[in-house]
């Protein structure tokens, strides 16, 4: 996109009153922005309303400093990155955001790229730029999504599948959130071929691609840019805006292929992504928890819905049914109740269920003395097997 036509395209973004849906009538009716503001107000009054037109026919504010801010973005990639600006309607616009109820106008890329030597990593690079084959990598693609404070099972349960998904060849897709967000991005790093071309993971952000949220996230979204992408559909400059996280939901489950939740209040991000997900037609999958964590109750509040239970990787690629992936999960360690762990042990963690439980409660169950018991939960905390909560309680890891 050169410097012209993108002065254009942030001219009828940022333009007050617009917004996409007025914005797509408009391109609709006379092609590219250019061609836009060469109109008289009475063929833009046809289109839009009365402030709406008035308000095309001058620059809006602050556009010479957001194109400025948004060109020298484009001209600062780091080694092995690329950084490029989408518009609606360009060759390169995913396919699968055309067919959601609001596509964003502008999609804003970082991410990985094939840099030839000597070659400079700008927005002029052919293809998409900023990666490699993404519409291929999005057609096999799961988005992942989940509470921000997930139980360590949880947490657990995101990255494990993450993993899978990443290992079987799947592009995952998230949030960046802390949480289960979090986890998904680096199962999928961690399962990803390092030597392959496609893209391990897609974060979609609620900022500016300038800035990282949560700052905690800094160094894993310079891991996914270097393996993945970050997309953006907010300018250059973007703080971190409460309104604009639900607002992106709809680009995460308009890019994947479904959409699973391992975790999640009733009253969550994730239950919007799902809905979404669901209304367009893609499939929603959910992990069952305890009915005794609050976490859980959004995911078996879903598969009252319809969507589907899933235990283990493997059930959503066999309803996915991508091609080369169903059979393709190694089978994996990290059943707590299984391996060389000694009998004593296997039936502490059965008598600890899979639900969090009291120092007092497992007292009750195995008998033993408060002192020998908390030797024992110690060595399977770092085992790995046993999370300790808040609270003074205990979880079992993994699945029996």
């Amino acid at each position: 996109m050169e410097r012209d036509e993108l002065a254009a395209w942030l001219r009828l973004t940022l333009t007050p009153g617009v917004g996409n849906a007025g914005a797509r009538r408009l391109l609709a009716a006379f092609g590219l922005p250019q061609a836009i503001f060469g109109q008289p107000q009475a063929a833009l009054r046809q289109l839009v309303n009365a402030a709406q037109s008035a308000a095309l026919l001058t620059d809006p504010p602050g556009l010479a400093a957001q194109l400025e801010a948004t060109w020298q973005w484009l001209q600062g990639a780091a080694e092995g990155t690329r950084r490029r600006v989408l518009a609606l309607g360009d060759a390169d616009y995913p396919d699968s955001l055309l067919h959601i109820e609001d596509p964003p106008l502008m999609l804003y890329l970082l991410g990985a790229g094939d840099i030839e030597e000597n070659q400079p990593p700008t927005h002029t690079v052919s293809a998409l730029g900023a990666v490699n084959s993404i519409a291929n990598d999005l057609r096999r693609s799961l988005a992942i999504v989940g509470s921000r404070n997930p139980t360590p099972q949880g947490a657990a349960h995101a990255r494990q599948f993450a993993r899978a998904f990443s290992e079987a060849g799947l592009t995952v897709i998230s949030g960046l959130a802390l949480g289960i967000d979090g986890q998904a991005h680096l199962g999928a790093l961690e399962g990803a071929d390092q030597g392959g071309q496609r893209l391990a993971t897609v974060a979609v952000v609620g900022t500016g691609l300038d800035r990282v949220y949560p700052k905690k996230h800094l160094e894993l979204a310079h891991r996914i840019a270097r393996r993945g992408l970050l997309i953006s559909e907010f300018p250059i400059g973007t703080p971190p805006l409460a309104a604009n996280f639900p607002k992106r939901n709809r680009i995460l489950a308009g890019l994947a292929q479904g959409t699973l939740v391992v975790e999640a209040a009733l009253q969550s991000g994730s239950l919007i992504t799902a809905r979404l997900a669901a209304e367009q037609g893609k499939e929603v999958f959910a992990i069952p928890g305890s009915i005794a964590s609050t976490q859980s109750r959004g995911c078996h509040a879903l598969i009252r819905q319809g969507a589907k239970l899933v235990e283990t990787a493997q059930d959503v690629l066999e309803e996915l049914r991508f091609p080369g992936t169903v059979g393709n999960i190694a089978p994996r360690g990290g059943d707590a109740s299984s391996g060389s762990q000694d009998p004593s042990q296997r039936d502490r963690l059965e008598q600890m269920g899979y639900d969090p439980v009291s120092l007092d409660a497992l007292q009750a169950r195995t008998g033993l003395a408060t002192a020998q018991l908390q030797a024992r939960l110690l060595e399977l905390e770092l085992d790995g097997q046993v999370a300790r909560l808040p609270g003074g309680l205990f979880q079992r890891m993994g699945r029996g």
